[in-house]
């Protein structure tokens, strides 16, 4: 295996070289960058051990580019990162879209651990130690910087091997690694996921066997993870991978609640966990969106606490839906996820996911078709989506009879959309207009003839214009026994 790297690159290694061979520092290059050369992925970052101050080597480097970048250091730690911008192809017009390439130096270390904490006790170390302290045999990888032995690839764990057999395996006793920093455990699933490796038996073990531990990481670092594995081309992966190394049941029990099939009377239900992983992995061969994928995750997430079972019906989840969107805030906060617009959209999926399988029977009025266009807005496809991810029958004419019928229903959204404009859609008539018309403050009588107007055009009485809704607001005021001011 070798590595290619770019003309520009190679070019910014070379400056790395100079500047390190000025300060007589040896550098490698290490870790993520080497592995994902060796594994054609793409880098935007890169990773240098030297056998030195790893601030000062950041500093000298910095002085060889133009523009010279900026340098961030953290002295308790160590460390310092520089970024360098490369033009975006589109030109200065697309400066948002500017290549970043991040660098982090830090000098060679060796580390020990309390058993309470994540952070090391750090010592100046050798290029071995700092090997040592690595989590995983295919991350060791390095590459001499250094002018008599450039670009030198150095293997001191067979990372080389256990790329090409596909493995995760830590480079020291997977015990004491994961014991260490058990966000490593969260890692070997992470890179299990995104790269389709398989983590070595012992290692696995190990993770089983140390799943307590990672009760002592923040839970921004494990939502961190879990993120990365969600962003992955299978992220069932990960969560099957959670589930049987102990981890799930610790970081997102609610998930796991989900698993198994009940039977009563020979009567069942699918199990709910490989379900949802399924649409998971459906939505996500659609879309990158993290917050779609996340909604995929979620939607059924209320159906152990909605799940009755009745001789008439069999088994139910009556509810599960706007059950399942109360508990979105309450989830994204316990995962420390994002309390905004990107919680309201997994919410509002939750909520409106079984809204198109109701479209989906014969005689549907537009009414029906105008209240999910009000109702989802904006987010009306990726809705569509959701549920055509959510058909995860086996029987082929099944699904196919589902998709057929999700069709007609993007059809009938359309032809309304067109005629009714009813997508984000505001009245006609706002309450100020209301309270100048009738001289009214804000109260609840306003709040009435708007919902009037609102449902009447929904309904399809009177169009979705100004005219005929002040015309009805007249006639819903002086029901209410309410005389427009002269």
């Amino acid at each position: 295996m070798q590595i290619e790297c770019t003309g520009r690159e190679l070019l910014i290694f070379k400056k790395i070289t100079k500047a390190a061979e000025s300060l007589s520092m040896p550098c490698y290059l290490i870790g993520g960058f080497v592995r994902d050369k060796l594994l054609n992925r793409s880098t935007k970052d890169a990773d240098i051990v030297c056998m030195g101050d790893g601030i000062e080597l950041a500093h000298a480097a910095a002085e060889l580019f133009n523009p010279k970048p900026a340098v961030a250091y953290f002295k308790n730690f160590g460390t310092a990162q520089i970024k360098l911008n490369f033009p975006s192809p589109l030109g200065e017009s697309a400066r948002s879209a500017d290549e970043v390439f991040e660098i982090e130096f830090v000098g060679a270390r060796k580390e020990s651990y309390a058993q309470h904490s994540r952070k090391p006790t750090v010592e100046v170390g050798t290029l071995e130690d700092d090997a040592n302290r690595r989590d995983f045999t295919i991350n060791t990888l390095a590459i001499s910087l250094n002018k008599n032995d450039f670009g030198e690839l150095l293997d001191p764990f067979n990372g080389i091997r256990h790329l090409q057999e596909k493995i995760i395996k830590t480079p020291l006793e997977p015990v004491q690694t994961f014991s260490d920093d058990p966000l490593r455990m969260m890692r070997a699933i992470r890179f299990a996921t995104q790269l389709d490796f398989t983590i070595e038996p012992n290692t696995f073990t190990a993770i089983k066997e140390n799943a307590e531990r990672i009760k002592i990481v923040s839970q921004e670092r494990i939502t961190d993870e879990l993120n990365k594995i969600m962003l992955a081309a299978k992220p069932s992966v990960g969560w099957y991978l959670l589930r049987d190394s102990n981890l799930l049941q610790l970081i997102f029990p609610q998930l796991l609640e989900l698993q198994g099939a009940e039977y009563i009377d020979g009567i069942g239900h699918k199990d709910n966990f490989t379900h949802t992983l399924q649409v998971l992995d459906n939505i996500s061969a659609h879309t990158n969106d993290l917050w779609l994928r996340w909604a995929a995750l979620l939607h059924d997430i209320a159906k152990p606490a909605t799940k009755r079972f009745s001789k008439e019906e069999g088994w139910t989840f009556h509810g599960h839906e706007a059950l399942g969107a109360k508990w979105i805030p309450r989830i994204f906060g316990k995962l420390k996820l994002p309390q905004n617009e990107k919680m309201k959209l997994v919410q509002k999926l939750v909520a409106l996911h079984l809204r198109p399988i109701s479209l989906t029977k014969e005689n549907i009025t537009d009414s029906a078709v105008r209240r999910l266009l009000f109702d989802a807005g904006e987010d009306i496809d990726a809705l569509m989506m959701l549920c055509e991810a959510d058909i995860t029958s086996k029987n082929k004419m099944k699904v196919k009879r589902y998709l057929n019928n999700f069709e007609i229903v993007r059809k009938r959204l359309i032809q309304v959309e067109e005629s009714d404009n009813i997508r984000n859609w505001q009245p006609p008539i706002t309450g100020e207009i209301i309270m100048q018309t009738f001289g009214l403050q804000p109260g609840k009588q306003v709040g009435v003839i708007k919902d009037a107007i609102r449902e009447a055009i929904l309904d399809g009485e009177i169009p979705n214009e100004y005219k005929a809704a002040f015309d009805f607001m007249l006639q819903k005021g002086t029901l209410l026994g309410l005389k427009p001011v002269a």
